[in-house]
């Protein structure tokens, strides 16, 4: 019989590049680089024949025609190995439910003594209840493995349990969008917060600066001299802050960082102040305190809950409005990110020989930050949601091969032939 045509191939430019990326990656697998300079010969204009193309790559014309046709049905992807069957299962499906139920559960569930599920305890567990001994260790890794089941890990998560926390996290976040505008009508928004527990160490020896090739070292013994308070209150709109700085955070503290935040802040019309739900922010004297602000009357019988309290200093018809951060939301406030820089910049590596010496050398750190470094804070978050578009386990390998694969960076040929996971925020 005649030897059939071999179908031609017409490359775009972008497949030209994608293939030629594949087969200049130090990572791509030879045999798939192989498969690539099949195809980029198979589109050449001289239009070359499958016993031209293997006589040249140096393989079987059976190999060049197959990928030749593999590429045409299915593009780019079709250069990949087609899913093998592989040996038939040995363990039924109800032993892989149950060897999932049980890593799904708490240890003390199943009746064991450890806090932390491990191999070794889920096989202990396993063989104890099927009651079998056909079932291997590496068995059951294989069966957490496909189903991307780790109870061997944790990770801490925090439920908030305010019902209005998107209404407030929203009222929020307007408040940072509309600062510098509110700021040329005559309002300013102010975030109010406590850095607690600073502490005053010293270095049992003196630290050791930078040299060529060698990093700064620094003392890993210290001497405590004493923990400070700093109460910090940071104007949205320029970034400017007002502190004080004791040894408390009382709510006398509090109402006296009040007093000098207001009077070292800009003269505005109106203040709008953001802090969390500590206790000391809605405290009686607090209350008194924006009541002869505000010029309205100040009746303490109407004021002895905390939801009274916080009502009154939440009144939109006062001057001075307080904003409570949802419960846990304290990262709504942008205090924190002025801390950040606080802890990076001056506590992480500093040595102190006394509080006094603590206090001039913090004093002058944030006197030089108002000068020099001030500036408004880009706010990024709008208050919606974050959701991913798909489950954490849709990974590229379980995507190609129906289990999921952890891999901190892919490599090049795998960010060619599957596309990342797409994530986007999307509203409630």
């Amino acid at each position: 019989m005649p030897t059939p045509i071999a179908p031609r191939i017409i490359l775009s430019q972008h497949a030209r590049s994608d293939l030629q990326t594949l087969i200049r990656a130090h990572s791509t697998p030879q045999s798939l680089a192989l498969r690539a300079r099949l195809v980029l010969r198979a589109a050449d204009a001289d239009q070359p024949s499958n016993l031209t193309i293997s006589r040249a790559l140096g393989c079987d014309n059976h190999t060049a025609g197959k990928w030749r046709r593999r590429y045409l049905n299915l593009g780019l992807s079709g250069l990949q190995d087609a899913v093998r069957s592989g040996r038939p299962k040995r363990i039924s499906p109800s032993i892989r439910v149950h060897v999932v139920s049980v890593a799904s559960t708490l240890p003390h569930d199943q009746d064991r003594s450890v806090t932390r599920w491990s191999l070794d305890e889920i096989v202990t567990t396993l063989l104890a209840t099927l009651h079998t001994d056909s079932i291997s260790r590496s068995s059951i890794w294989r069966i957490l493995h496909d189903v991307d089941l780790k109870p061997h890990q944790s990770a801490y998560w925090l439920n908030s349990h305010d019902e209005d926390f998107d209404a407030k996290a929203q009222r929020i976040c307007q408040l940072y969008v509309g600062a510098l505008s509110a700021y040329e009508q005559g309002r300013l928004v102010v975030c109010c917060d406590e850095k607690t527990g600073m502490q005053v160490l010293e270095r049992k020896a003196p630290t050791k600066p930078a040299r060529p090739g060698q990093c700064e070292r620094r003392e890993h013994e210290y001497i405590r001299r004493g923990t400070r308070v700093l109460i910090n209150s940071l104007a949205v709109a320029t970034g400017q802050i007002a502190w004080t700085l004791g040894a408390t955070r009382k709510a006398t503290d509090f109402v006296t960082h009040l007093k000098h935040a207001y009077q070292h802040l800009p003269r505005m019309k109106r203040y709008d102040w953001v802090m969390d739900n500590l206790n000391t922010h809605w405290s009686l004297d607090v209350c008194r305190l924006v009541a002869r602000w505000s010029k309205v009357p100040f009746e303490s019988d109407k004021l002895k809950k905390g939801v009274q309290r916080r009502a009154f200093l939440s009144d939109p018809g006062h001057r001075h409005v307080f904003h409570f951060t949802p419960k846990h939301g304290s990262w709504l406030n942008q205090a924190e990110l002025f801390f950040g820089t606080l802890q990076r910049r001056f506590l992480a590596r500093g040595s102190f020989r006394s509080i006094k010496d603590f206090e001039r050398q913090l004093e002058r750190f944030l006197h030089d930050y108002n000068t020099h470094h001030a500036h408004p804070y880009r706010w990024t978050y709008t208050g919606e949601p974050l959701v991913r578009d798909i489950p954490f386990s849709r990974t590229r390998r379980q995507q190609r091969q129906g289990r999921a694969w952890m891999s901190p960076r892919p490599k090049r040929f795998e960010r060619l032939l599957y596309s990342p996971r797409p994530y986007r925020r999307q509203s409630a």
